[in-house]
Order: C-alpha cells, then structure tokens, then sequence
C-alpha cells in the first residue's frame, strides 16, 4: 500500500492554512498532526459527512470526479462505513483534472442545499463519461435536482471556500494527487483495498487511543 507518514510542505500556504504549524518535535508519536491542522481536516462545516457523524475515528478523502482511482473507491467506502458504525468520512472536492473537475465539484457541493448529495456523488462517480457540464447536469436531472437552483448555488461562498482550502491544504501537506486517504498521522495515496483501508482507520485509532468498533 502506498502509505506514508504526512509531510507538510515546506512554505506557507495560502488563506486558511496559511498560520498551521508543521509537526511538532516534542511528543512521543514521530509525525504528529498539529490539531489546528486535524480541525481544519476533519471538521470543516463546508465538507460533507458520510458514515457516523458522531463516530470516534475520521477518515478523510481528497478526490475528484474525473479521478479513474476514485471512481474504483466508491464501492469500497460504503463498505467500509457499513460495517464500521464508530467511522466518520469528510470529503474534501479537489478538483485537479482540469475545468470539468471542477464544474462537477461546485455541482456536487451545491447539491448539499438540496439534501441530494450522496446520490448526486455516487452517480457521478459511477458514470461512464468524463465529468463534464454536459454530463454533470444529465445526472443532476437523472437524480431530480433543481438545476437553477443547483446553478445559482454553485457559485455560493461556500463552495469557493471549500474548493479553495482543498487546495490550500493538499499543498500544505504536500498531497501527490488524487485519491488521498487521511487518518490518525497518516496519508496513503491511491487506490485501496478494503483491507488496506480498514487497517489505516484501526492504525489511526492506536495513533489517537480511540477504541475500535
């Protein structure tokens, strides 16, 4: 699997991650996340949340619609989240495969509004053709959104916010591309097997001492 411990990037980034310190030296752990960072991660009001809101442990993606890896990893988070209740999963949209990434990340965050994210994502990431306008707002129809509305909130703050800081902090930490898969200190990029998968939640709960599921 290719897992490694997350190494910010040298320099600040820009806008919301611009004031987050790099790991600190001073603790038991060798690579520990700085909290500051691990809110700005995990608990961002603008990312959607799959799984257990609650849960005790927080897998985080940074992916995009036209990611061929991404879309192998649908399958695979939803089992994951059934058969662990104690995970919460936070998407971060980041668009890095050109403008037709990006149109269907705002498309996708604009759906939140209309409570149609999850099956808006899942159709987008399942579809055959690339993530293009054309495409996108096909499946926008197919999953009975109001594409006005779905227009009109694409451009909304929180949908520049949200797409902005993906950025700012995948450079921040020195992300390789898409998919990547945060938990506990750790960051493995690319496509995963379940099993893979599992043993970086239940590497990130030994990292945090959170009991298992």
């Amino acid at each position: 699997m290719p897992t490694r411990r997350l190494v910010l990037a040298s320099g600040a980034a820009l806008g919301v991650v611009h004031a987050l310190p790099g790991f600190a030296q001073t603790t038991d752990r060798a690579n520990p996340m700085p909290e500051e960072l691990r809110q700005a991660l995990e608990r961002d009001p603008t990312s959607p949340v799959l799984g257990n809101p609650r849960g005790n442990i927080t897998l985080t993606e940074f992916f995009d619609y036209n990611c061929p890896h991404c879309k192998k990893m649908v399958g695979t988070i939803q089992q994951i989240v059934s058969s662990d209740p104690q995970l919460r999963v936070t998407y971060r949209e980041w668009p890095v495969f050109g403008p037709g990434s990006e149109f269907a990340a705002r498309a996708s965050l604009a759906a939140l509004s209309q409570g149609k994210y999850w099956q808006f994502h899942a159709a987008l990431l399942t579809m055959k053709d690339r993530a293009e306008e054309p495409s996108v707002m096909r499946i926008a129809r197919q999953v009975g959104l109001d594409e006005a509305k779905l227009r009109a909130d694409m451009q909304a703050e929180n949908v520049d916010k949200h797409i902005q800081t993906s950025s700012e902090l995948a450079e921040h930490m020195g992300l390789v591309g898409t998919p990547t898969f945060i938990c506990g200190d750790e960051a493995a990029f690319g496509e995963l097997s379940l099993a893979d998968l599992r043993e970086l939640i239940e590497r990130g709960r030994k990292t945090l001492g959170v009991e298992a599921a």
